[in-house]
């Protein structure tokens, strides 16, 4: 295929300041060069002099969970337990399982109880998934159908993710394999050409047949628990490598594990206390942290280590150091200076989702105080020490649209918002490079990943108004391995 007419937007190089052309030979870029002459049998794409970039990534989602968004009941926005009763109360009668998603209770007046949500849904088993997914609030039927004995409260951390997986199974089965060809085509219509898989289930088993039944071609790196961890050994998977050979966009990516807990939770393992006590949740202790990362290591595979408290990021840079294992630290959202530093001479990527802030602004200092909220998201800090950022967006805790997340990453709110924070603010050419996987600038010997935008992301002027234009980013093509996946020129 020959890109006619392209404009290469610069990310970790200069690029031509006009117009080139692109060639690409099966599912490389091979040439890029000015006139370039056409040749037989060669497909011509006309970009009528768009922009150029490599294909975005989503570092971090949990797709199924995102797929059947369009399918929760959603409790986005309720600002009490009343207002989310009320919500629930008037969803859709029915006998089978419901499940909502999106309340935050932190700042709630009153708790949520199993009793409250059983005055509302009677024998209908109901499942209620917190907007940070680090909860569930089942009434008495859901809690009988999943097997888990009477309690009075949520379930929060590990008692929540080891139920989680039978709950998404019950939705799959409700719901069927459509949701995830939707959200996959979605993904391209944004200028996606790949996703970073956490889901709560051994992803390299599940992936390959749903992966041929979506039927849509961007890439999917998929991953494992701890709990999986050894029948993920036994079958030989190791980092990028392919859990089927006959989809050679489908690889193998990290071991995941959730080291503590979520703000809006409370769960979040601080070094200083919670207003009330408390410092959060340490999921997993520092002797096994160890061990896994050491294993993940004999065995090939990187290491993606959940840690949002400061506490949490903490012992996670004392793991890798360890245990010489590779990877990411995912959200590291609250961080001390000293740490950053240590992420930075490791060679960690912090995976980040700058999302995320336009939730917690509003109950960052009221959980965690002033402070705390002044080390909340040190996007610019990380930067400057060297640290790669992987930007994602934990879908569905925020929406899977790389623009939003660069958005937020540049103005640190939503736009005609103040910025909150602006010091940790990122330039729009540094939240590009952190969507891109790494990729770089455009240029012979690249995968042929690619997105043609309307107009360049790279802008100048104030922080609100690139905001605002990256917030409306149109993308008018998405090519992934050299294949047309989305066009709407």
């Amino acid at each position: 295929m020959l890109l006619r007419d392209v404009r290469l937007v610069p990310v970790d190089r200069p690029a031509p300041t006009g117009p080139v052309d692109v060639r690409l030979d099966g599912t490389r870029v091979i040439e890029v060069g000015e006139g370039l002459p056409g040749l037989p049998a060669e497909k011509a794409l006309d970009a009528a002099g768009r922009w150029l970039i490599p294909g975005l990534w989503d570092a971090h989602v949990h797709l199924g969970q995102w797929a059947r968004q369009g399918t929760r009941l959603d409790l986005a926005g309720t600002a009490s337990r009343a207002e989310a009763l009320h919500r629930i109360a008037g969803a859709e009668s029915g006998t089978g399982l419901l499940v909502g998603g999106g309340y935050r209770p932190a700042t709630w007046s009153e708790p949520t109880t199993v009793a409250s949500l059983d005055d509302v849904t009677g024998e209908r088993p109901v499942v209620l998934v917190s907007g940070d997914a680090h909860a569930g609030w089942l009434n008495s039927a859901a809690l009988r159908r999943f097997g888990v004995p009477p309690r009075t409260d949520p379930l929060t951390e590990a008692a929540w993710f080891a139920v989680l997986p039978a709950v998404l199974a019950a939705e799959d089965a409700q719901i069927g394999p459509g949701a995830y060809t939707a959200a996959l085509q979605a993904a391209a219509r944004l200028g996606v050409v790949g996703v970073c898989d956490f889901e709560f289930e051994p992803g390299f088993a599940s992936w390959p047949d749903r992966y041929r039944a979506a039927g849509v071609p961007l890439r999917v790196r998929t991953s494992t628990y701890p709990v999986d961890l050894p029948a993920a050994i036994a079958a030989g998977l190791r980092t990028g490598s392919l859990p089927d050979p006959d989809q050679p966009l489908l690889t193998m990516g990290s071991l995941k594990i959730i080291s503590d807990g979520s703000l809006n939770t409370r769960t979040a393992h601080c070094c200083e206390p919670y207003p009330g006590g408390g410092h959060g949740v340490q999921n997993v202790a520092a002797s096994e942290m160890a061990e896994l990362l050491g294993l993940a290591k004999r065995s090939g595979l990187e290491v993606a280590l959940h840690a949002i408290g400061d506490a949490a990021v903490a012992l996670a840079v004392d793991a890798f150091a360890g245990s010489g294992a590779t990877g990411n630290i995912e959200h590291a959202q609250l961080m001390r200076a000293t740490d950053i530093d240590r992420m930075a001479a490791l060679g960690l990527v912090a995976s980040v989702q700058p999302a995320h802030l336009l939730d917690d602004r509003a109950v960052t200092a009221a959980i965690w105080g002033e402070e705390r909220a002044g080390r909340s998201f040190p996007l610019r800090g990380l930067v400057d020490a060297g640290v790669r950022l992987a930007m994602g967006s934990d879908a569905p805790v925020a929406r899977l649209d790389p623009w939003l997340a660069m958005t937020a990453a540049v103005h640190r709110g939503e736009p005609g918002d103040p910025p909150w924070h602006p010091e940790h603010s990122l330039t729009a050419a540094e939240a590009l490079t952190a969507s891109t996987s790494g990729l770089g600038t455009v240029r012979p010997g690249q995968v042929a990943d690619l997105a043609l935008l309307d107009f360049d992301p790279q802008l100048l002027g104030e922080p609100t108004d690139v905001a605002r234009r990256l917030r409306h980013m149109r993308v008018a093509t998405t090519i992934v391995a050299g294949q047309v996946v989305h066009d709407a020129r």
